[in-house]
């Protein structure tokens, strides 16, 4: 499981943004991992081997775009239908829009 932020509005990867990885177990939510994009924006180790189920990134976007960010938090949950696959989720971010889809 990977994930890579790009800033939209100047044109390069967005350093520093906190991201979470959570699956939706029978309770609610439960975070697996949390790490910090590196100066490419990318995090390239999120998980490995996700099983089958629904999970969500949680985006700190407001760490990266201020306190004033109309979105101070982005969610995307997506699901796994089984193991053996590598899953890419890019944030393509702008202060007022954001756009996403599943990468390779």
């Amino acid at each position: 499981m990977s994930t890579h932020v790009l800033d939209a509005v100047h044109g390069r990867p967005a350093h520093g943004v906190p991201v979470r990885l959570e699956h939706r177990g029978p309770g609610g939510w439960i975070a697996l991992a949390e790490r910090v994009t590196g100066a490419d924006g990318r995090i390239a180790d999120l998980s490995t081997g996700l099983a089958a189920g629904s999970y969500r990134l949680v985006f700190d976007t407001e760490s990266y775009l201020g306190p004033q960010a109309f979105y101070p938090e982005v969610v995307i949950s997506f699901r796994v239908e089984g193991a053996g696959q590598h899953y890419h989720v890019p944030l393509l971010l702008s202060p007022f829009a954001y756009s996403t889809y599943r990468g390779s």
